[in-house]
């Protein structure tokens, strides 16, 4: 009996909340599992933007299909990524037994399998390309009207401006540290005691930093602990 690792993906809090598309994923997974005779091992919701590539509960269902020998099954391919190298290196991660996809149960394993799965990865990132393209392009059409963009309550080099980019900083920054805390609380259990040790176990498992790069600070992981 082929045992499933299940990852559901959701964009917005709000839909985590609501249970807004995690219940037709679950619906996909459902029917897959019982029409091979399968059986679920274990399930991860991730509450995170597509566009993210450091997400923990995919990390720990990629670690638990590799520690059971399971397949990692996700209802769609969008719920996975939009990127052809991200997606390639979650195939990769996931171990002996692969990955499949509800919305394409027929894909063959192997080699074939992977080659088809990087050309449907290359038409989602280029459609999610195409879709920031078109929005970009109404929002300056828009400006080019006249419309005023924004919260026009804002006011340039006042305090409720400065009040509100200190938010959105701050809102950030305490959204990045909940994502690398995992991390960091996998790299204490494993013995790193200084900060520049959980810097750089932050490092060899990949985990960007808040501003995307790939090189862990010391003061970079105190702000990430104090902000968590």
């Amino acid at each position: 009996m082929t045992a499933f690792i299940c990852y559901f993906r959701v964009s917005t809090q709000a839909q985590g909340r609501s249970g807004l598309g995690l219940e037709a994923q679950r619906e996909a997974v459902a029917r897959h599992v019982a029409s091979v005779g399968g059986r679920i091992a274990g399930e991860f919701t991730e509450v995170e933007s597509g566009k993210r590539d450091d997400r923990p509960q995919l990390a720990a269902a990629l670690a638990a299909c590799r520690a059971q020998g399971a397949v990692l099954l996700v209802a769609k391919l969008d719920r996975l990524a939009r990127n052809a190298r991200f997606l390639l290196s979650v195939v990769e991660g996931a171990g002996d037994a692969g990955v499949c996809f509800c919305d394409l149960p027929q894909l063959p394993p192997g080699p074939a399998g992977r080659f088809m799965l990087t050309m449907f990865a290359a038409v989602a990132e280029l459609e999610a390309g195409m879709i920031s393209q078109r929005t970009r392009v109404a929002l300056e059409a828009a400006k080019a009207r006249g419309v005023k963009l924004g919260n026009p309550q804002l006011k340039p080099g006042t305090p409720a401006t400065a009040k509100a980019a200190s938010d959105a900083a701050s809102a950030r920054a305490k959204a990045k540290a909940r994502d690398v805390m995992p991390y960091v609380e996998a790299a204490q259990k494993a013995g790193a005691v200084t900060l520049q040790q959980i810097g750089q176990a932050l490092e060899a498992r990949g985990v960007r930093t808040p501003r995307g790069g790939t090189r862990w600070a010391p003061a970079q992981v105190a702000r990430v602990m104090k902000a968590a």
